[in-house]
Formats: C-alpha cells, structure tokens, sequence
C-alpha cells in the first residue's frame, strides 16, 4: 500500500502522523511511504531520518495526497486539505465529527474512509488511540493552569502547591477518566487540593484507593459542581463521551458564582467543550476573559509537546497501521472489532450513530 504522511497544517499543531521507525516498519513489509519534507521537523526527525527509514521524501502536500492509499494524520483535516481527499482515500486520524458538521458534510463529499483514532474502541471499552494523547493533555491540563493562575495573566495570583504556612490552590476537575486521573496525579504531586467528580462510581473507588490524601472523590450532579465553583482556583474539564458532543456541566451563569480570576481549563474542547462558554483557542492566543473567568481552550493542547506527543501517538497507531497497510480497510475492519468501530464515515454515508445523532442525520450500516 502507498501511504501518505503529510505536514499537519493546523494552527500551532507541531506533531506528526508517524515517526521514521514506524516508516521502518511499513518499508520492510514492502510498503511505500511518501512523507512531505519537513513533516517531522517540529517533533524532532528529519527528513534524512525519514529518507534512511524507506520513505520517500514528496515536496508537497499536494503531492502527498496525490499519491496516497492511505493518509496517516494527527488532526483533522482542515478547509485547505478538504478538496485534496480523494474518493476511496483512506484517512486515519483524529476526527472529532459530533464537533463539526463543516467538517462531516467534507468528508461525506469526498466519498473517502474516514477511520477515526477517537473511536477505535477496544473490548473493554477503552479508547486506545486516545490514551496518550489524553495523558499529555490531562498532565498539561494542570501546568497550564498553573502557569495562568499567575496574575500577571489575570489569575488570582495563587501558587499551586502554596507554601509553609499558606494553603495550596483548590483544584476541581470535572471527569475521572483519564485526563482526569492524570490532571489530579500532577495536581496532587505540585501539593493542590484536588476534588474529582464523576458519575461512575468504578472510576471514584479507583481515584480513593489510589490517589493520596490531598484528592478527594466526589459524585457529580450539578448541586456538587455548584458548590465547589465559588471557591475553585482552577477547574478543568476532563469528560469524554465516546465520539459525542461533550455535556455542559459548567454553564454561562455559574460563571458569576466564581471568584475573578478563576481559571477553566477545558480539555474537552475537541468534542465541544464542556463549558457553555468554551471555544477553540490557539496556542498563539490561547486564552480569553468572560466575567473575569479566565478560559483556557486550547483545541490541540499536545501540540504544544510534540516529541512526547508524536511518540506516544505513534506507539500506539503503528499496529492499526500496519494492518490496514497488510490487509486492506475493508479486510481488516472484518478482522478486528476495535478497527471497525473506529469507522465513521465510508464512501459519503455516516456509519457511527453519535455522529449522525449530532446532526440529525440517516445511519448507515457499515
């Protein structure tokens, strides 16, 4: 198979779809990888690495699509890109449809693949696509959050993990999934005092049996999150419904309750946010002030890291690859039940029910 790797043109996103090991891996199954110059430039690999790892080395995106049976990404496609997808292309990467029907309406156009690293879910219910990149938001979710508690930056001027003498910040994170669990180890670590919530009481024993004392675990209903807003330094927003819409658990009038220069850091904001006052920031401009509320929206937040990202991204992405490259997407979709769920859109027809529920659109059988 001709798989096509190009450079992601997002705003402030520096990852990239593979790594040259994983180019290593495809060449040496006989496959041909065409990678765009300077793809993996701002993760840290160069084309030379690319060049001695198989690939050939394209100097254009457009040339890249061109080529391609499969196009391997990050994020996903953006307006430039759209009228490069061919029909039949296969395009893997994360896709986020519920959270854009200029996006959906795109790709139903381009009579394409869509397989979508978010919903590759496995028996258990795991995502395990999204698990790094949800660890390095979760983690980054707190250094951020910190780092614009400053005041200079409109924060309320708090440490963290306070001092001999001073109490530490209050952190409230929404969600105990695994933004959530890794936002409360790196909170907990810096010495805040940190209430998780959640409405899966698995998930609350899991954070009281294994978390220190300075993380209590609460049930979330929107009387708890009422509560503990009016004296939260940062709250952050973890919750994930698997290829929906985020809920609003924090709506525009609780933003009053809230004391000027509290910080919300939504990391749901892929899937829309779940803040009713969420919109997509950049890195370049990353936050905005609403009722003396700082928010913090960074649509791409691994970018901002992306060796970690890319690596972690890539060591779990290859065998997916490589069984699309070996077998061919419809074989291998047969194959593998968390590939197959990891379908969204196939030749212009919605075939993953929250999207079409999103849009109020048929349901196709995949």
């Amino acid at each position: 198979m001709k798989i096509g790797v190009p450079i992601e043109i997002k705003n402030s996103e520096n990852r990239v779809g593979m790594i040259p090991s994983g180019v290593f891996e495809l060449t040496k199954r006989n496959h041909e990888v065409y990678v765009q110059t300077n793809a993996g430039f701002n993760s840290g690999f160069l084309d030379e690495e690319y060049i001695e790892a198989g690939a050939v080395i394209l100097d254009s995106i457009e040339a890249v699509y061109e080529i391609a049976e499969m196009i391997v990404k990050v994020k996903e496609p953006i307006e430039a890109e759209y009228e490069l997808i061919r029909e039949d292309q296969v395009v893997f990467t994360y896709f986020h449809f519920a959270s854009s029907e200029p996006l959906t309406m795109a790709m139903i156009k381009s009579k394409s693949i869509c397989i979508a690293y978010e919903t590759v879910e496995d028996n258990d219910g795991s995502l395990p696509l999204l698990i790094p990149m949800s660890e390095v938001a979760g983690r980054m979710s707190v250094q951020q959050g910190a780092k614009f508690l400053e005041k200079p930056i409109k924060g309320r001027g708090i440490l963290l993990g306070g001092i001999p003498g001073v109490p530490p910040a209050k952190v409230l994170i929404l969600g105990a999934g695994i933004v959530g669990y890794q936002a409360a180890k790196m909170a907990s670590g810096l010495g805040a005092q940190v209430t998780i919530m959640d409405i899966n009481m698995k998930a609350l024993r899991y954070v009281s049996d294994s978390m220190p004392n300075n993380v209590i675990s609460e049930f979330s209903s929107e009387y708890n999150i009422r509560k503990h807003i009016v004296d939260a330094d940062l709250i952050i927003g973890g919750v994930l419904l698997k290829g929906a819409k985020a809920p609003k658990l924090i709506t525009r009038d609780m933003l009053k309750e809230m004391r000027p220069g509290t910080v919300m850091v939504d990391v749901a904001v892929d899937q829309g946010g779940c803040f009713e006052t969420t919109h997509p920031t950049t890195h370049q401009d990353p936050t905005y002030i609403i009722d003396e509320v700082v928010h913090y929206t960074v649509a791409n937040m691994p970018g901002a890291v992306p060796y970690t990202s890319t690596m972690g991204l890539t060591n779990v992405t290859l065998p997916y690859v490589i069984k699309l490259a070996n077998e061919g997407w419809e074989q291998a979709c047969q194959n593998s039940a968390p590939l197959a769920r990891g379908l969204n859109i196939i030749k212009g027809k919605i075939v993953y029910k929250e999207i079409a529920e999103a849009f109020d659109m048929s349901l196709e059988t995949a």
